[in-house]
């Protein structure tokens, strides 16, 4: 507000006083919140004693909150609140004491020491709250209340991006998290996760107020142990110490990855099995390879007890979607009991010597 508007409001102030005070604000509040602005100190607070309580607004759109500005100087005899308004094209404000249309405005201004203000619903975007106080000595001064007005997403959702169905091992795919309709943007991260651990968290660069629509995007390289995982992402709005205790948070669905990989041996290339135990040596691959097992050029399917006989090559042929793949694996048989029967009588016959010397 201009100083020659403050002045004709004092003076209409004044005049309306001593006629009627039915304008004025006169309900007794509750005492303010702990929390409250004041001008700086020194003798910044002696030109302009002011608080503001509380000292910084952050409230969810279409949330109720009261408001207390208070003065304690005695010579500050008016004592107001002023809106302004950033207009949509964001280039100028509109300062009036007048309620905007869906905006209930403030209380008129008093001449007590204290005026609240209590806002039903906060459904305004972009709205800058300032208090002020004027004297009959033509002194003024406002203090400013930081506002900022948040609104959870309407949903968050995750895909991969170009494509459906199974993933390749090895290869790259872009994950994607919509964030919709959240404010404000610029306090707005969003974290990748895949099972419980977090892969990425990106922050937004959108510095607009109202609501709006962001899109995040991770690339990964799955790997074969990623069969079955899920994937997610999890949206936070960081409102900083005079925000909500907890960050509010959103998460998506969660998706389930399939991932095809080519077969695999899982036994050793040399495998040592005893006589009378199962030879057991697998394929796997995703979707499961058809495998047959060949020894000297013939089709064989492995021992289930394992004889001398059994020891040599075998040769896994794995037949993978449009793929072929081979294997060879050699087979050694021991004996019962030990890793050679030759050895284990050798060793008894070493310890019998050393017997009969020591006799």
């Amino acid at each position: 507000m201009t100083t020659s508007g403050w002045t004709i409001t004092l003076l209409l102030l004044s005049l309306s006083s001593s006629a009627s005070s039915s304008h004025l604000y006169i309900n007794t509040p509750a005492p303010p919140p702990a929390t409250s602005a004041h001008p700086p100190s020194g003798s910044a607070q002696d030109r302009c004693p002011l608080t503001i309580s509380p000292s910084v607004l952050v409230i969810r759109f279409g949330d109720p909150v009261t408001l207390n500005c208070s003065v304690n100087q005695m010579e500050f005899e008016i004592l107001g609140w002023e809106v302004s308004l950033v207009t949509k094209s964001g280039e100028k404000e509109r300062p009036d004491f007048v309620a905007p249309v869906q905006f209930k405005g403030p209380p008129d201004p008093t001449m007590e020491r204290f005026l609240v203000w209590n806002v039903e619903r906060m459904t305004e975007w972009d709205i800058k709250l300032t208090c002020f106080a004027l004297s009959y000595q033509w002194r003024q001064c406002s203090l400013k209340l930081p506002v900022l007005v948040y609104k959870l997403p309407e949903a968050v959702s995750i895909s991969f991006v170009n494509h459906t169905g199974p993933l390749l091992e090895g290869r790259q795919y872009t994950l994607q998290c919509d964030v919709q309709d959240v404010a404000p943007v610029e306090n707005l991260t969003v974290t990748f996760y895949k099972g419980t651990a977090a892969l990425g968290t990106l922050q937004a660069k959108n510095c607009v107020t109202t609501p709006a629509t962001e899109v995040f995007t991770l690339t990964i390289s799955p790997h074969r142990d990623d069969d079955g995982v899920q994937y997610w992402c999890e949206a936070k709005l960081m409102l900083g110490p005079n925000g909500p205790r907890h960050p509010p948070v959103m998460t998506s669905e969660k998706i389930t990855a399939a991932v095809l990989f080519d077969p695999q041996l899982i036994c050793p290339t040399k495998l040592q099995v005893r006589e009378g135990e199962r030879l057991s040596c697998e394929v796997r691959g995703n979707p499961p390879p058809f495998v047959t097992w060949y020894r000297n050029g013939e089709v064989v399917v492995l021992p289930a007890r394992a004889r001398r006989e059994d020891a040599g090559k075998y040769t896994a042929l794995a037949r993978w979607l449009l793929e072929l793949k081979n294997f060879t694996v050699e087979v050694e048989v021991l004996g019962h009991g030990s890793t050679n029967s030759c050895d284990r009588y050798f060793l008894l016959l070493v310890v019998l010597i050393q017997i009969i010397n020591c006799m």
